[in-house]
């Protein structure tokens, strides 16, 4: 028989995007009759609840059930959601997305076959914007010096991995694992992801499962962003230090060496020399990268905004670790 699937969103202050999400649920190629979206919304203050109430109005044949999350983050909007939730099958989505029409198609087909415990897939990564400073923001998430190994934006071959984004699950998981972390402010999926791997389970990634991501759409934006994700990764890191990769590592290594090389040529000399060096190495790699990105795409700012998006993206990730470390360390020594 077929399995209900209920869709679930974390929102909050999404009238840009949230009806376009809801417009491609609708056009899902998975029976309507079987299928549910639960928006939990962190009490919105921009039109979101009128966008979702006008949908509602309009479609009374998608079931759409709109929950508060009063807590105001991601982790709690999403069990929130959960509680509210009556399918077989959970699937997660982001207000900022747009799965393809057989996004929920696919992800429960690989369920059924029992590919993976969470199953996922690739994003295609879009501008926020038309501003040329987007657009460099949406190639940086996308490439591999901004991204390193994260397979879910390379659109590698299907198999296990060690997240996906989002995710689709059978209610029996969160049984079995438990609900999303709310002490983590960010990092809630990887640390999810973490769960089903130790208790035995696979993530599965399939690269015919697609959805469209509408990246920042500014450098404050994405610094802001990114600084969330380096600052939360070492809290995550903390419980689960086996799931440390090298391209997760890089960035606070980059940022302290900046520091450091900076720190020690205020008193001998030649640790500028090599700040220098290491600055201008650096600086060579991004700006070989924009040209690359400029001529392969055929937008000229690229010269210039891949290099600043990429920067944006290592030196808050970076800084962000590195402040949790800090802060870490002062609490424990307090």
């Amino acid at each position: 028989m077929t399995p209900t699937v209920t869709v679930i969103v974390p929102c909050y202050n999404e009238q840009a995007t949230i009806r376009a999400l809801l417009e491609a649920v609708l056009a899902q190629t998975y029976p309507l009759e079987k299928l549910d979206v639960v928006i939990s919304d962190g009490l919105s203050t921009d039109g979101t609840r009128g966008v979702l109430a006008t949908f509602q109005k309009e479609h009374p044949e998608l079931p759409l059930q709109v929950v508060d999350n009063t807590v105001h983050t991601i982790p709690s909007g999403v069990n929130r959601a959960l509680d509210a939730a009556r399918g077989e099958i959970i699937v997660r989505l982001d207000a900022h997305s747009m799965p393809y029409p057989d996004y929920v198609a696919r992800c429960v087909q690989a369920l059924e076959q029992g590919l993976g415990d969470n199953v996922g897939g690739v994003w295609e990564i879009r501008p926020g914007t038309s501003t040329w400073v987007a657009e460099s923001i949406a190639a940086a998430a996308a490439h591999p010096l901004g991204v390193g190994d994260a397979m879910y934006r390379l659109a590698p071959a299907a198999g296990a991995v060690d997240t996906v984004p989002f995710g689709a699950f059978r209610r029996s998981l969160i049984d079995k694992i438990g609900k999303y972390d709310e002490t983590l402010l960010s990092n809630e999926d990887y640390e999810f992801n973490a769960r089903v791997r130790q208790s035995g389970g696979t993530v599965w990634l399939d690269p015919a499962i697609r959805s469209v991501y509408f990246s920042r759409s500014t450098f404050g934006a994405l610094a802001r962003q990114y600084w969330r994700y380096g600052f939360w990764k070492l809290r995550m890191l903390r419980r689960y230090p086996s799931t440390l990769r090298w391209r997760q590592a890089l960035p606070p290594v980059f940022v302290f060496s900046l520091v450091g090389l900076f720190l020690l040529g205020v008193w001998l000399y030649p640790f500028l020399w090599l700040l220098g060096v290491e600055i201008l190495i650096y600086l060579s790699v991004m700006l070989l990268a924009g040209i690359r990105a400029a001529q392969k795409r055929h937008k000229p700012l690229l010269v210039i905004g891949l290099p600043l998006a990429i920067a944006t993206m290592h030196l808050s990730w970076g800084s962000g670790f590195l402040w949790s470390l800090l802060t870490s360390l002062v609490r424990k020594n307090g």
